[in-house]
């Protein structure tokens, strides 16, 4: 399965781009790392910038017809980033509407909140977020890892960095049940 990566051009919490990219790279899919321009994304260590990654796609230039699974990671501008981004946002909302999954962690639910997708939804994130996510109609809870199927889409969410083997253990499983 091709796995959509979606980030900003800076921002990305480096360790959840890189852990769940190697988890869907050792299942056998295949990992696109997709961004709002071409070139290289800024990762952060929290707000110190760590490595650089070469873009594979352009959002504004894919489909997301094109990718079975979507992956948001966080940081806290990267999210926020992207939610500025109409592009992005519509990206994202287009895995929705078609059913596809989606897993999204830390800050990265701030972009599921601007695409309108939460309300109805119970997701987790880093705690900062949970006014938003009421705010937009979902419940938000205080879980490691929470799957959530009201929907059309199954919604794979997690709280931080700690919560990273359980997080890519879950998507793994709930983009192989989509696959199937």
């Amino acid at each position: 399965m091709r796995i959509a990566f979606l980030v900003a051009p800076e921002g990305v919490e480096q360790v959840e781009l890189t852990e769940p990219w190697q988890a869907a790279k050792d299942a056998g899919h295949e990992p696109v790392l997709v961004s709002t321009q071409q070139g290289e994304i800024q990762a952060f260590n929290h707000l110190d910038k760590a490595d650089t990654f070469p873009v594979d796609e352009v959002v504004g230039d894919t489909s997301p017809d094109s990718f079975g699974a979507l992956v948001l990671p966080g940081g806290v501008a990267n999210p926020d980033f992207l939610r500025m981004d109409d592009k992005a946002v519509a990206f994202v909302r287009d895995f929705f509407e078609h059913g596809r999954p989606v897993a999204a962690i830390c800050h990265a639910p701030w972009t599921l909140v601007e695409a309108d997708v939460v309300r109805g939804r119970e997701l987790t994130s880093w705690p900062s977020l949970q006014t938003d996510i009421r705010n937009a109609g979902g419940t938000w809870v205080d879980k490691q890892v929470k799957v959530c199927d009201h929907g059309a889409n199954k919604l794979v969410t997690s709280r931080k960095p700690d919560d990273l083997k359980a997080f890519c253990e879950t998507f793994l499983d709930v983009f192989a049940q989509q696959a199937a």
